[in-house]
């Protein structure tokens, strides 16, 4: 907590991702993932550079798709794998033994540096765009291609494969893309803790989910093609590319209809501030602030999802009012008419198609926080968090929290109010900040 001496001064709280967030250091588990991945690139690097490339023309081959993969990202999609084509690549060299029945003699640090060589040079027009991959990015795949490939090449020079039959041989490559895919939704939640401060578990959790979708296409894909190319060759590359392409081309397109069912509760939103009855601004503050202290408290991301839309459309119901409540300002409102509004709102929402679980939580916000779900106990302390702290000097959030946690033997759940205190403390939320 600031002292007073270093307030910033303004008209409202700062919202989560925001300038009032401090700086970050980079965390020790962050510098030693990216120390990890630049060790092994620089090894890789420089001892390809001596011995020169093995099979050339592999090499190019698979360093083409990964580059392609690279430039299809998905640019600005909020998915655990933005290259499903470039990891697939990426997976598939390090699991090669055999092209076309002719064993392969390339090692571990050539399948680093290929695969770190044709990422950056796909990235480059997303990089000029100001889309490019992050260092988390390229960082995992550099560990998880050469975990791969450190785990296969080896064993696979030794002859430890001989005596494998087809189906053994696949299940082996399976099991290894498996331990793969788990390694890496460890990478990517450590890294994700590091960088935002969230819980270990839910982020965890969150990166094995998505291993359900594109996560193991892309394993599946990565089999299947060190497979093929080992029985036919090269051109098994592109045959094999299709169906994940298809895939991402679906991805996008349910990408591209949650995008427009969050924009439609988005203007559902902000319809009672055009109409006057909430401060502008109000509605988004409080959804940032809920998702914020929901990965607190460890909801999933389905869950961090229902949330978020619950506390955009928390005031819906206010437009039912005939004489509109003075600044919007519900808390302070008698039980009974805040049980109203907040019926009145999951009506308005259950009319307007949006899921069902979002209704439950806006009709359900002005219940006893006993009774309530977890999401409307965030969004009625949040809410109220918001309207306290509305309009006042630099000692206004924290009295707004006081107000809350004395308030918390009846109206407020304590969990949530905690949780809300190192949230608002850790991102420096608790001062209000200019415009």
């Amino acid at each position: 907590m600031a002292s007073g001496g270093h307030r910033r001064r303004g008209t409202g709280p700062v919202r989560p991702g925001a300038a009032g967030r401090r700086p970050l250091r980079s965390p020790p588990v962050r510098t030693a993932i990216h120390s990890a991945a630049a060790l092994l690139a620089g090894v890789s690097l420089a001892v390809t550079l001596w011995t020169g490339l093995e099979e050339r023309s592999t090499a190019l081959a698979f360093g083409l798709l990964v580059c392609v993969g690279e430039l299809c990202r998905w640019t600005g999609a909020r998915v655990r794998e933005a290259a499903p084509l470039g990891a697939a690549g990426a997976l598939s060299y390090a699991l090669l033994g055999a092209d076309a029945g002719q064993p392969s003699h390339h090692g571990v640090t050539q399948v680093v540096t290929v695969v770190l060589a044709a990422s950056l040079l796909g990235s480059v027009p997303h990089t000029a765009r100001g889309r490019g991959p992050t260092t988390d990015h390229l960082a995992r795949r550099v560990l998880t291609v050469g975990f791969t490939a450190v785990c296969f090449q080896p064993l696979y020079d030794q002859g430890s494969f001989e005596e494998w039959g087809g189906p053994a041989y696949a299940l082996v490559l399976l099991a290894l893309l498996t331990l793969t895919a788990l390694c890496d939704c460890v990478l990517a939640a450590a890294l994700a803790r590091s960088r935002t401060g969230w819980p270990f578990g839910p982020l965890l959790r969150d990166e094995l989910r998505g291993l359900l979708g594109i996560g193991s296409a892309v394993c599946a894909t990565g089999a299947v093609m060190a497979l093929a190319v080992a029985v036919v060759g090269l051109w098994a590359l592109p045959v094999f590319s299709l169906p994940l392409l298809l895939t991402q081309l679906s991805f996008k397109r349910y990408a591209a209809v949650r995008t427009t069912y969050r924009q439609t509760i988005a203007s559902l939103a902000r319809a009672t501030e055009i109409a006057g009855y909430t401060p502008a601004g109000h509605a988004r503050r409080v959804a940032e602030l809920s998702r914020a202290v929901g990965r607190e408290l460890g909801l999933t991301r389905p869950e961090l999802a229902v949330l978020e839309s619950a506390a955009l459309m928390h005031d819906i119901g206010q437009l039912s009012l005939v004489d509109p409540v003075p600044a919007g300002a519900t808390a302070d409102l008698p039980g009974a008419e805040q049980r109203r509004i907040a019926l009145l709102g999951g009506a308005v929402v259950r009319q307007t198609g949006v899921d069902s679980a979002v209704a439950v939580v806006v009709e359900r916000q002005a219940d006893p926080y006993r009774e309530q779900p977890v999401a409307a106990r965030i969004v009625r302390a949040v809410n109220a968090y918001d309207e306290k702290v509305r309009d006042t000097g630099p000692g206004g959030p924290l009295r707004a929290l006081e107000e809350l946690r004395l308030a918390t033997a009846g109206d407020y759940a304590p969990e949530v109010v905690e949780s809300l205190a190192r949230v608002l403390a850790r991102d420096c939320l608790t001062l209000p900040s200019a415009g």
